[in-house]
């Protein structure tokens, strides 16, 4: 959550006074935004671009809201950050429009579960002009299109790796390959359901009498499955199915549409590991992404000419 949540009975309790004493406030800081930055003091310029006191003395409002303390150096060396990174988007002719920044500023009110009026009178009760928070929401989207730009293509991930480390994830139970039948017993009273469930698969000979066997019974269907993998089943499923051979059958287990088994038709010992590592791929992906980007800023920082006065 960025901002904490404003009380409704703290709301309340404003007066008419404080009311206008806050939207008085807020056309000062927009007016005050508004002024060259030659009539107020620069603080920084980051290749030519400066950056004022009062976009500062903004940042550490805004930064206070969200329970941020590291006070003005934290507010100006972001205010630098975003100053490089939106030099770096200009210079590879990416433009963010006023239209993505609103889209991103209704994100913000929307995950903290408040309307973007609310938001804005939030803000400018903490003394926040609404600019310092369109100022950061559109350079994080800037950034956003250089790293799909020019970062993310850096980013390489080994096969070879991620094998190795799917293989060390693998369990026993996990390497097998099957073809299912599910065999259910449809509809509410999962008790008599259950029972049914338990007497066909006493009587269960393999696949091959599924069908046949389902017909001395009302509501049960044979459904196929097809081919799985252990590791795109449920743990539990999964152990479960690595204990029977072919022609065996789960015990009954409650579904949402009734009572539910799985035949096992073949069962094969097979070392796929597709699934595994495609979780294991976003994860290094999302690794090597940030320390890219990182690597990324560090370079542009340490070219930008950026002067404290």
């Amino acid at each position: 959550m960025i901002f904490p949540e404003v009380d409704e009975k703290t709301m309340a309790k404003w007066t008419w006074g404080r009311i206008v004493g806050a939207a008085i406030a807020g056309v000062m800081l927009t007016v005050a935004a508004a002024l060259p930055a030659a009539a107020q003091n620069v603080r920084v310029t980051v290749d030519g671009t400066p950056i004022t006191d009062m976009q500062v003395s903004q940042r550490v409002r805004l930064f206070a809201l969200e329970g941020n303390k590291t006070g003005t150096q934290g507010a100006t060396d972001q205010l630098i950050t975003e100053a490089i990174q939106m030099a770096e988007a200009k210079r590879l002719g990416i433009t963010v429009s006023n239209a993505q920044v609103d889209d991103a500023l209704q994100q913000v009110a929307r995950n903290i579960g408040m309307g973007q009026d609310r938001l804005v009178q939030m803000l400018q009760e903490g003394g926040v002009n609404i600019d310092s928070l369109r100022d950061r929401l559109r350079a994080a989207v800037a950034w956003n299109a250089v790293t799909e730009a020019a970062i993310m293509p850096q980013v390489q991930i080994s096969d070879f790796e991620l094998d190795q480390q799917a293989a060390t994830r693998v369990q026993d139970y996990q390497n097998f390959d099957y073809i299912l039948k599910e065999v259910i017993f449809v509809g509410a009273g999962s008790s008599n359901r259950s029972g049914q469930a338990n007497q066909y698969r006493a009587s269960f000979t393999g696949c091959d009498a599924a069908v046949p066997l389902s017909l001395s019974y009302t509501d049960a269907a044979v459904v196929d499955i097809g081919r799985r993998h252990a590791t795109q089943m449920p743990e539990a499923l999964a152990k479960e199915l690595a204990g029977l051979n072919v022609g065996g059958i789960t015990k009954p287990r409650v579904v949402e549409s009734g009572v539910s088994m799985l035949a096992v038709c073949e069962k094969t010992q097979a070392e796929d590991l597709t699934f595994i590592k495609g979780d294991l791929r976003a994860e290094a992906g999302n690794d090597a992404l940030a320390e890219q980007q990182a690597k990324y800023l560090a370079d542009l920082r340490e070219r930008a000419k950026i002067i404290y006065n």
